[in-house]
Protein backbone atom coordinates (compact mmCIF):
# COMPACT_ATOMS: atom_id res chain seq x y z
CA UNK A 1 0.00 0.00 0.00
CA UNK A 2 1.49 3.40 -0.99
CA UNK A 3 1.10 7.09 -0.35
CA UNK A 4 -0.94 7.28 -3.28
CA UNK A 5 -3.43 4.74 -3.10
CA UNK A 6 -4.13 4.43 0.85
CA UNK A 7 -6.67 6.98 1.19
CA UNK A 8 -8.51 5.91 -1.75
CA UNK A 9 -8.72 2.49 -0.41
CA UNK A 10 -9.70 3.75 3.01
CA UNK A 11 -12.37 5.81 1.66
CA UNK A 12 -14.28 2.98 -0.65
CA UNK A 13 -14.29 1.31 3.04
CA UNK A 14 -15.86 4.03 5.00
CA UNK A 15 -19.93 4.78 5.07
CA UNK A 16 -19.07 8.02 6.42
CA UNK A 17 -16.70 9.14 4.30
CA UNK A 18 -18.65 7.90 1.32
CA UNK A 19 -21.51 9.89 2.06
CA UNK A 20 -20.14 12.95 3.22
CA UNK A 21 -18.43 13.68 -0.42
CA UNK A 22 -21.84 12.37 -2.45
CA UNK A 23 -23.52 14.88 -0.43
CA UNK A 24 -20.72 17.65 -1.04
CA UNK A 25 -21.34 17.05 -4.71
CA UNK A 26 -24.61 17.01 -4.44
CA UNK A 27 -24.76 20.76 -3.29
CA UNK A 28 -21.27 22.06 -5.09
CA UNK A 29 -22.23 21.41 -8.41
CA UNK A 30 -19.97 22.36 -11.72
CA UNK A 31 -16.17 23.36 -11.41
CA UNK A 32 -14.77 23.06 -14.60
CA UNK A 33 -12.91 26.33 -15.42
CA UNK A 34 -13.92 27.70 -11.78
CA UNK A 35 -10.96 29.02 -8.81
CA UNK A 36 -11.72 26.90 -6.02
CA UNK A 37 -10.82 25.80 -2.68
CA UNK A 38 -10.84 23.23 -0.31
CA UNK A 39 -10.27 23.59 3.62
CA UNK A 40 -9.93 20.94 6.31
CA UNK A 41 -10.07 17.44 3.86
CA UNK A 42 -8.53 15.48 6.42
CA UNK A 43 -6.33 12.60 4.36
CA UNK A 44 -6.58 14.63 1.85
CA UNK A 45 -9.15 12.19 -0.40
CA UNK A 46 -12.17 14.57 -0.63
CA UNK A 47 -9.35 16.79 -1.92
CA UNK A 48 -8.54 14.42 -4.21
CA UNK A 49 -11.98 13.47 -5.76
CA UNK A 50 -13.32 17.07 -5.97
CA UNK A 51 -9.87 17.70 -8.29
CA UNK A 52 -11.55 15.34 -10.54
CA UNK A 53 -14.60 17.34 -11.19
CA UNK A 54 -12.38 20.03 -13.03
CA UNK A 55 -11.57 23.86 -12.16
CA UNK A 56 -8.04 24.76 -10.82
CA UNK A 57 -7.94 23.44 -6.39
CA UNK A 58 -6.23 24.99 -3.90
CA UNK A 59 -6.19 22.72 -0.30
CA UNK A 60 -5.85 24.20 3.04
CA UNK A 61 -6.12 22.96 6.84
CA UNK A 62 -4.94 23.84 10.28
CA UNK A 63 -2.89 20.59 11.56
CA UNK A 64 0.93 19.77 9.75
CA UNK A 65 0.01 15.93 9.60
CA UNK A 66 -2.91 16.54 7.80
CA UNK A 67 -1.61 18.54 5.36
CA UNK A 68 1.17 16.48 4.65
CA UNK A 69 -1.58 14.14 4.26
CA UNK A 70 -3.41 15.92 1.42
CA UNK A 71 0.27 17.06 -0.50
CA UNK A 72 0.83 13.53 -0.65
CA UNK A 73 -2.16 12.69 -2.42
CA UNK A 74 -2.90 15.79 -4.15
CA UNK A 75 0.55 17.31 -4.53
CA UNK A 76 0.16 21.27 -4.09
CA UNK A 77 -0.76 23.74 -3.93
CA UNK A 78 -1.70 22.77 0.05
CA UNK A 79 -1.44 25.30 2.93
CA UNK A 80 -1.22 25.15 6.64
CA UNK A 81 -3.45 28.07 7.70
CA UNK A 82 -4.12 29.20 11.21
CA UNK A 83 -8.11 29.11 11.23
CA UNK A 84 -7.59 32.97 10.89
CA UNK A 85 -5.97 34.75 7.97
CA UNK A 86 -5.24 33.13 4.72
CA UNK A 87 -2.50 33.44 1.76
CA UNK A 88 -4.69 33.75 -0.85
CA UNK A 89 -5.61 36.72 -2.98
CA UNK A 90 -8.66 39.07 -2.90
CA UNK A 91 -12.00 37.94 -4.52
CA UNK A 92 -9.64 34.39 -5.78
CA UNK A 93 -12.06 31.78 -5.23
CA UNK A 94 -15.71 31.34 -7.18
CA UNK A 95 -16.02 28.40 -5.07
CA UNK A 96 -14.85 27.02 -1.24
CA UNK A 97 -15.99 23.39 0.49
CA UNK A 98 -15.15 23.62 4.32
CA UNK A 99 -15.08 20.19 5.71
CA UNK A 100 -15.17 19.51 8.71
CA UNK A 101 -13.22 22.74 9.80
CA UNK A 102 -15.29 25.82 11.73
CA UNK A 103 -15.58 23.53 14.70
CA UNK A 104 -12.17 22.88 15.20
CA UNK A 105 -11.09 26.55 15.03
CA UNK A 106 -11.56 29.26 18.01
CA UNK A 107 -12.76 32.19 16.19
CA UNK A 108 -15.07 30.74 13.35
CA UNK A 109 -16.61 34.79 12.51
CA UNK A 110 -13.02 35.85 12.37
CA UNK A 111 -12.92 32.91 9.84
CA UNK A 112 -16.33 33.68 7.74
CA UNK A 113 -14.98 37.07 7.26
CA UNK A 114 -12.20 35.94 5.58
CA UNK A 115 -13.54 33.43 3.22
CA UNK A 116 -15.59 36.72 2.44
CA UNK A 117 -12.42 38.56 1.31
CA UNK A 118 -10.85 35.94 -0.40
CA UNK A 119 -14.01 34.81 -2.50
CA UNK A 120 -15.77 36.47 -6.25
CA UNK A 121 -19.06 38.11 -5.24
CA UNK A 122 -21.58 35.57 -5.67
CA UNK A 123 -19.22 32.87 -5.34
CA UNK A 124 -20.83 29.36 -3.26
CA UNK A 125 -19.64 28.32 -0.24
CA UNK A 126 -20.10 24.76 0.91
CA UNK A 127 -19.91 24.05 4.23
CA UNK A 128 -19.97 20.63 6.26
CA UNK A 129 -20.13 20.59 9.95
CA UNK A 130 -21.39 18.14 13.01
CA UNK A 131 -25.41 19.09 13.58
CA UNK A 132 -25.99 19.75 17.49
CA UNK A 133 -28.19 17.08 18.85
CA UNK A 134 -28.73 15.91 22.35
CA UNK A 135 -29.18 12.30 22.19
CA UNK A 136 -28.70 8.69 24.11
CA UNK A 137 -25.55 8.29 21.46
CA UNK A 138 -24.43 11.36 22.02
CA UNK A 139 -24.06 10.81 25.64
CA UNK A 140 -22.87 7.26 25.19
CA UNK A 141 -20.30 8.71 23.12
CA UNK A 142 -19.00 11.01 26.09
CA UNK A 143 -19.28 8.16 28.81
CA UNK A 144 -16.49 6.21 26.62
CA UNK A 145 -14.71 9.74 25.98
CA UNK A 146 -15.00 10.68 22.81
CA UNK A 147 -15.57 14.18 23.87
CA UNK A 148 -15.39 16.99 21.82
CA UNK A 149 -12.00 17.76 23.06
CA UNK A 150 -10.62 14.61 21.85
CA UNK A 151 -12.21 14.92 18.36
CA UNK A 152 -9.95 18.26 18.92
CA UNK A 153 -13.58 20.03 18.63
CA UNK A 154 -13.63 23.39 20.40
CA UNK A 155 -17.33 23.66 20.05
CA UNK A 156 -19.95 20.98 19.40
CA UNK A 157 -21.38 21.62 16.30
CA UNK A 158 -24.20 23.80 14.59
CA UNK A 159 -28.03 24.16 13.74
CA UNK A 160 -28.68 25.99 10.75
CA UNK A 161 -29.78 28.57 12.63
CA UNK A 162 -26.39 28.81 14.62
CA UNK A 163 -24.74 28.79 11.29
CA UNK A 164 -26.82 31.31 9.66
CA UNK A 165 -26.38 33.44 12.28
CA UNK A 166 -22.49 32.77 11.99
CA UNK A 167 -22.93 34.12 8.36
CA UNK A 168 -24.33 37.02 9.32
CA UNK A 169 -24.77 39.70 6.47
CA UNK A 170 -21.10 38.50 4.15
CA UNK A 171 -23.23 35.46 2.88
CA UNK A 172 -27.02 34.18 2.08
CA UNK A 173 -27.43 30.64 2.98
CA UNK A 174 -29.37 29.28 0.59
CA UNK A 175 -29.50 25.53 0.96
CA UNK A 176 -29.30 22.85 3.72
CA UNK A 177 -30.03 19.49 5.11
CA UNK A 178 -28.82 17.35 7.15
CA UNK A 179 -27.40 13.52 6.89
CA UNK A 180 -25.54 10.27 8.68
CA UNK A 181 -28.65 9.02 11.41
CA UNK A 182 -28.19 6.88 13.87
CA UNK A 183 -26.95 3.51 12.13
CA UNK A 184 -23.78 5.20 10.67
CA UNK A 185 -22.96 7.33 13.13
CA UNK A 186 -22.98 3.81 15.56
CA UNK A 187 -20.64 2.24 12.96
CA UNK A 188 -18.52 5.50 13.30
CA UNK A 189 -18.24 5.52 17.14
CA UNK A 190 -17.35 1.99 17.00
CA UNK A 191 -14.14 2.62 14.57
CA UNK A 192 -13.63 5.49 16.37
CA UNK A 193 -13.18 3.77 19.58
CA UNK A 194 -11.20 0.91 18.29
CA UNK A 195 -9.20 3.63 16.37
CA UNK A 196 -8.79 5.06 19.54
CA UNK A 197 -7.36 1.73 20.91
CA UNK A 198 -5.04 1.65 18.13
CA UNK A 199 -3.69 5.30 18.51
CA UNK A 200 -3.98 5.57 22.12
CA UNK A 201 -3.77 9.12 23.45
CA UNK A 202 -2.63 10.53 20.53
CA UNK A 203 -4.58 13.65 18.79
CA UNK A 204 -4.40 16.99 17.09
CA UNK A 205 -5.82 19.70 16.31
CA UNK A 206 -8.13 17.83 13.94
CA UNK A 207 -8.13 14.94 16.45
CA UNK A 208 -6.73 11.44 15.20
CA UNK A 209 -5.85 11.50 11.78
CA UNK A 210 -5.56 7.66 9.85
CA UNK A 211 -1.96 7.68 7.99
CA UNK A 212 -0.65 5.33 5.95
CA UNK A 213 1.47 4.61 9.03
CA UNK A 214 -1.19 3.85 10.79
CA UNK A 215 -2.47 1.12 8.24
CA UNK A 216 1.17 -0.35 7.67
CA UNK A 217 1.89 -0.60 11.44
CA UNK A 218 -1.74 -2.31 11.75
CA UNK A 219 -2.31 -4.12 8.70
CA UNK A 220 -4.19 -7.33 10.17
CA UNK A 221 -6.64 -5.27 11.74
CA UNK A 222 -7.28 -2.93 8.77
CA UNK A 223 -7.96 -6.59 6.48
CA UNK A 224 -10.38 -7.79 9.37
CA UNK A 225 -12.00 -4.31 9.07
CA UNK A 226 -12.20 -4.46 5.29
CA UNK A 227 -14.03 -8.35 5.56
CA UNK A 228 -16.80 -6.83 7.75
CA UNK A 229 -17.09 -3.55 5.73
CA UNK A 230 -20.30 -5.43 3.56
CA UNK A 231 -22.20 -5.88 7.04
CA UNK A 232 -21.57 -2.11 7.80
CA UNK A 233 -22.17 -1.04 4.76
CA UNK A 234 -25.72 -2.62 5.20
CA UNK A 235 -26.21 -1.47 8.82
CA UNK A 236 -25.72 2.10 7.20
CA UNK A 237 -28.72 1.92 4.61
CA UNK A 238 -30.86 1.53 7.79
CA UNK A 239 -30.61 5.37 8.21
CA UNK A 240 -33.47 5.52 5.70
CA UNK A 241 -35.93 4.20 7.71
CA UNK A 242 -35.05 6.85 10.29
CA UNK A 243 -36.57 9.92 9.88
CA UNK A 244 -35.13 12.17 12.96
CA UNK A 245 -32.36 14.80 11.73
CA UNK A 246 -28.75 13.76 11.26
CA UNK A 247 -26.11 14.14 13.03
CA UNK A 248 -24.16 16.22 10.04
CA UNK A 249 -25.21 19.23 8.56
CA UNK A 250 -24.60 20.57 4.73
CA UNK A 251 -25.38 23.47 3.73
CA UNK A 252 -24.89 26.15 0.90
CA UNK A 253 -24.32 30.03 0.93
CA UNK A 254 -23.85 32.48 -1.39
CA UNK A 255 -21.21 35.80 -0.94
CA UNK A 256 -22.78 39.14 -1.17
Amino acid sequence: MNAETWPLRLFKKSVLKQNKFKNITRLLGQTQGLSCLDIGSDNGVVSFFLRQRGGSWKSADLDERSVQCIRELVGDPVYQINGLKTPFLDHEFDRVVIVDFLEHIEDDQAFIQELFRVMKRGGELIINVPHVKETLLRKFRLMIGQTDERHGHVRPGYTRESLERLLGDSFTLVASFTYSKFFSEAIDTLMTFLLGLLKKNEKSQKGMVVSEQDLQKNKKMFKIYSLIYPILWFLGQWDKLVFTSGYMLMAKALRK
